[in-house]
């Protein structure tokens, strides 16, 4: 099975899962991991690109479940339908959020703050728990150091190991939720400014949750900075300045490693992009 559907199969599979509904203002967008039909004030319709994200929909729906009944301050998207089959797809409608995201380097501190903490101190209930990866029991930095960093350009080695060993040192912290992409897109403000829902929650996870912080640096690192702890924010410039904390999230939230030629190049990429920077 390849990634690619026709706009026109996408839309079958969304009047499929939502009969009835109005679609003609529908529009196909895509992640990594799903084509995404979206139907505004109504639903998205998700739909796996390959078989490792369809076997994984029904456990990231049951995920999405605990989520959105843990009294969250913002809105999270409900599933609506059952994850449904078509063909070696699967396929899931999860309620609208409102809102959209901020362009890069804007976001008030105080609606930052709020959004961390709450993700944080959502109760992990067995039942939550069983549903989510902990990377600290799997040993993801020895993964990393010895399969990924061998990998890596010389001029890099030496650095990566380096700035891995000082993330992997980290004073521990108790496992709490991570959400694991709070990339701009699934962060969705009212036109004020103000934190109205957050997405996609298919790379949470249980880990420090100053992850979760250095994820948020979209917003700028200043604006992270006056929203969290002191020491909060030393972490997630740490874990950060390892490989990225996009990439990192990418073995803690459990996906095997495989791909590693794409996975070293894109982590090249980001380190010859970011090398002035320096951990504050």
């Amino acid at each position: 099975m390849t990634d690619d559907l026709a706009a026109g199969e996408l839309l079958e599979i969304a009047a499929a899962l939502l009969p009835g509904h109005f679609l003609a203002d529908a529009r196909v967008s895509g992640g990594n991991l799903h084509h995404v039909v979206l139907v505004p004030g109504t639903a998205a319709v998700r739909v796996s690109r390959r078989p490792s994200s369809a076997r994984e929909m029904p456990r990231r729906m049951e995920v999405l479940r605990e989520v959105a009944g843990a009294g969250l301050p913002f809105d999270v998207p409900e599933p609506l339908t059952p994850v449904t089959w078509f063909g070696e797809r699967a396929a899931v409608a999860v309620s609208w959020v409102e809102g959209a995201e901020l362009p890069e380097g804007q976001g008030d501190p105080g609606e930052i703050g709020k959004l961390l903490r709450a993700v944080r101190e959502v109760g992990v209930t067995p039942r939550l728990s069983g549903l989510l990866h902990a990377p600290r029991a799997a040993k993801w930095a020895e993964a990393l150091l010895e399969e990924v960093v061998p990998e890596l350009p010389e001029r890099w080695r030496d650095r990566c190991r380096r700035r891995l060993e000082a993330a992997r040192d980290l004073e521990p912290v108790p496992d709490v939720l991570v959400h694991g992409d709070l990339c701009a897109s699934n962060v969705h403000w009212s036109a004020d400014g103000r934190l109205i829902g957050v997405l996609d929650w298919d790379q949470a996870h249980l880990f420090d949750p100053a992850n979760d912080a250095a994820l948020m640096a979209w917003h700028g690192w200043d604006n992270v900075k006056a929203a969290v702890d002191p020491e909060t924010y030393r972490g997630a410039r740490i874990y950060d300045a390892s490989i990225g904390v996009g990439h990192l999230v990418g073995v803690l939230d459990g996906r095997p490693l495989t791909n590693i030629d794409v996975f070293v190049r894109s982590i090249v990429a980001w380190l010859d992009e970011t090398s002035n920077d320096e951990i504050p």
